[in-house]
């Protein structure tokens, strides 16, 4: 009886093994054939094979690279900012035209004068013909605005001497203090500033009839005890064309660089009026 029972597990497991390898024996059925199955079945490999990015993206068109675009930009930023700076540049142009027109409408700077240069010899407006001129008008007894301004006026002239390719510029000095401001007093003053700068000095009706010509105001002050007097008096550089016309004028806040670049643009536009 118990020979029976232990027989009987034994004839269990051995049905069991035989049929789970029968069963390993069985093969999958063929999938049916259908048109285009072997694409579908070399795709479904590529994919199985292929990471999730990459089959994701492998059916998408590629649009223009990162440097096509950064290309592409840059040359659109380049034709509108030259499209600007061209109507920039023609704005500035009507502007100064305007400006001048005004400035000559104003008849500033009409008529001659007739003064002493700070050598002794004679001149008169005709003697510039043919020149760009910045004048300025003060006197030697000036404690500071005037050798600032003439500093400035000077510092314009080596600016524009140091470009070949621009025509000089004649820096002239003209006094509104006569009495003190003789053809001596002119030449030890000019010497300290430029060896081409100019000093013009007159009788006190000389001195009057250019500074109407050229709207500048003055006045002297009372004396004190040493007989010392300041001139009050307008502040601004004077532009000259070399057609002796007055063409632009620059007041105490204009740089010496701004008033150089003003000058510039005047030349390059000039043309002039007396054939």
């Amino acid at each position: 009886m118990l020979q029976h029972r232990s027989i009987r597990p034994m004839l269990l497991l051995a049905r069991t093994t035989k049929a789970r390898h029968g069963l390993s024996q069985l093969k999958p059925p063929a999938l049916p054939r259908t048109p285009g199955g072997e694409a579908f079945h070399a795709r479904c490999q590529l994919l199985s094979k292929q990471g999730p990015a990459e089959a994701g993206w492998a059916g998408k068109p590629r649009g223009p690279g990162l440097r096509t675009r950064l290309l592409v930009t840059a040359v659109l930023g380049a034709g509108l900012g030259g499209v600007w700076l061209a109507l920039r540049t023609e704005k500035e142009k009507l502007r100064q035209q305007q400006r001048t027109e005004a400035l000559r409408q104003a008849a500033v700077g009409q008529g001659d004068f007739s003064l002493l240069d700070h050598r002794g010899q004679a001149r008169c407006k005709a003697d510039f013909r043919g020149q760009w001129v910045l004048m300025y008008f003060g006197f030697t007894h000036c404690p500071d605005i005037c050798p600032d301004e003439l500093e400035k006026l000077v510092q314009v002239v080596r600016r524009l001497e140091a470009e070949p390719g621009l025509p000089p510029v004649q820096p002239v000095f003209v006094t509104l203090d006569p009495e003190r401001d003789d053809v001596a007093a002119m030449a030890r003053y000019v010497q300290d500033f430029h060896p081409r700068l100019l000093g013009l000095t007159g009788s006190a009706e000389q001195v009057a009839q250019v500074s109407r010509s050229y709207r500048v105001y003055y006045s002297a002050g009372p004396k004190d005890e040493d007989q010392d007097y300041i001139v009050d008096h307008s502040i601004a550089i004077y532009l000259l064309s070399p057609d002796g016309l007055f063409t632009d004028y620059y007041g105490r806040t204009r740089s010496a660089e701004q008033i150089a670049d003003s000058v510039r643009r005047h030349m390059a536009a000039f043309r002039s009026v007396l054939g």
